[in-house]
This record gives structure tokens, sequence and C-alpha cells, in this order.
């Protein structure tokens, strides 16, 4: 799910909510009580007014003391409470500390931390077909309350979901190598696949008020069942490779040694000799083993 998928006019948004400091209604919740004390020894225990209305008086203040005592909440560092009305969304406090509301609207936390999260190894075809292993490390954070708690079923699973669909794309979007380096892929080219899956994240989970800080491939492997055999053709594409480069410089390196003996009047070789030469020197520059040197003590014809 893309946040395309959903209107923009049935998305939620944050918005402040109306609170009081917690200290504050401390206070009065405890004036209230004193006076519903100091109403009930006086209307009830030493009764002063024989009428009884310092003790409906006493009883009205403590039950009024009570229900202030419900409306409190703790807020924590990094932490958010969004404030309902039977159902209604009616803003979220953002507030450290000890908080208060009316008693009958009610308040769900929300932490607002980074959070880190180890994708599952799971099994993907790159570009090319083949099977791979890839998970995924994502540090995420709620942006908006309200689209995280009321626009998706449960943010957390939304967000596991959305890491898997994301490295699925991204992985089947790259070869997993490329032994020439003339395309991006998913081993060679970490940096930039790491921002395309941070970007594709982003989207995806906007819908949710989720933002993505970091993100980055933590496994890359073929899967077990060609892992054996796209290691040895890993190996003969480097066996290739190096015996190409050695090739063109053992070849660059004749030109230089025909090149300078003729320019410098050293010896003189028709081209009979001259393949010769080639094909010794060819063996000595391109062959595994030592040569050994055969010195010849007679004319070179």
């Amino acid at each position: 799910m893309n946040a395309a998928d959903i209107p923009a006019l049935n998305r939620s948004r944050e918005v402040p909510a109306t609170t009081q400091s917690g200290y504050v209604m401390l206070l009065v919740s405890l004036a209230l009580m004193g006076g519903a004390l100091w109403m009930f020894i006086a209307g009830v225990v030493k009764p002063s007014y024989p009428d009884g209305s310092m003790a409906i008086g006493a009883i009205v203040t403590g039950v009024v003391s009570l229900l202030i005592l419900t409306g409190f909440y703790m807020i924590n560092p990094n932490e958010a409470a969004a404030i309902q009305l039977f159902g209604a969304y009616k803003g979220t406090d953002r507030n450290e500390g000890l908080r208060w509301v009316l008693p009958w609207l009610g308040r769900k936390k929300i932490a607002v931390r980074a959070n880190n999260v180890i994708s599952q190894t799971i099994k993907v075809n790159d570009a090319r077909g083949n099977p791979i292993e890839m998970g995924a490390q994502v540090v995420w954070r709620v942006t908006d309350t309200a689209q995280a708690l009321f626009d998706v079923d449960d943010y957390r699973e939304f967000v596991n979901a959305q890491i898997e669909a994301a490295v699925r794309a991204i992985g089947s979007r790259y070869p997993y190598d490329d032994i020439e380096h003339l395309e991006i892929t998913l081993r060679g080219n970490h940096d930039e696949v790491g921002v395309e899956l941070r970007v594709a994240l982003i989207e995806r989970l906007s819908v949710a008020g989720i933002t993505v800080d970091e993100c980055g491939l933590t496994h890359l492997a073929y899967a077990p069942e060609i892992a054996g055999a796209m290691l040895r053709r890993q190996q003969a594409e480097a066996v290739i490779s190096a015996r190409k480069k050695l090739v063109e410089g053992a070849v660059t390196m004749v030109e230089m040694a025909l090149a300078q003996l003729s320019e410098r009047g050293v010896v003189n070789l028709d081209d009979e000799r001259k393949a010769a030469m080639v094909s010794n020197l060819m063996v000595v520059l391109c062959g595994e083993r030592d040569t050994q040197p055969v010195v010849n003590a007679g004319s070179l014809y």
C-alpha cells in the first residue's frame, strides 16, 4: 500500500490538543479535598450548621475533587497522547510531565522515539532472475500520531510489512553482481541502493505518519540452492578478467620491447625471429610458473 492509495480527504492530521498542566490542577484538587474535609468536620463531626448544608457541600466538593483526579496522566520524554471524545479525535498532547484533561476525554499514548528494526531474511529474485537472500535494517519514528493511530490498523505491523515489500521491490530491480561494473548492483552499490530503499519506504509509510531516518541492507547472499554454482561462476569470471588484464599488459610490454630494440639498433630481427621472440616473451610474461632461462652461447642465427 502506498500513500496514494488512500485519498487525502480521508487521512487524519495531527493537531495540538487543549490540555492543562497537571501540577496546577493537582493544587486545585488538593484545595478542594481540604475544603471538603473542613466542611465535613463543620457539618458532621462538629456540626456548626445543623441544616446539613455543610455536609452536602462536603460531599459535592469531595466528588468534584475525586473527579479531577481521574483526569491526570503522565507523558514521558519522546511520548505523546492522543485525546479523544467518545471516539472523536480532539488533538495530540506532546508536553512532557504531569498533564490534566477533562475526565470524560480519553487518552491514548504513543511513543515518538526512534525505533530500530532488522527485518527477517527473505528470498527475492534479482533483475536476472537469480534467487537471493536479503535483509534490511531500518530506523523509523512516528511523526504524525493521528495517522499512526487512526489511519492504519497496527502501525508497527504496517511498518514490518512495508519493509518487506520495499526490500522485495528493490531486490528485483537490480542484479546481485556485475563483474564488469557497468551497472548498479546490490552487492557493489550499497549507498545508492540504501538511498533508494529509504525513499521507497518514506513514500510507503507516509500514509501512517511515519518517516525513515536511516536504512540499509544487512544481509545479501545468493540462495543456498545456487550459491555453489554462482561462486564457481564468479571465480571463473574473476580468472578470465585477470587473464585479460595480464594479456593486455604482456602485449604492451612486447610492443615496447620490440620498438626500443629497433629504435636503438641493438639487434635486427626478421619476421621469423620477431615471431619467436614474441612467443618467448608472451610465455615468460603470461606463464603461471617461473621460467628457466636458456643461455645461447652461439650465434642467434
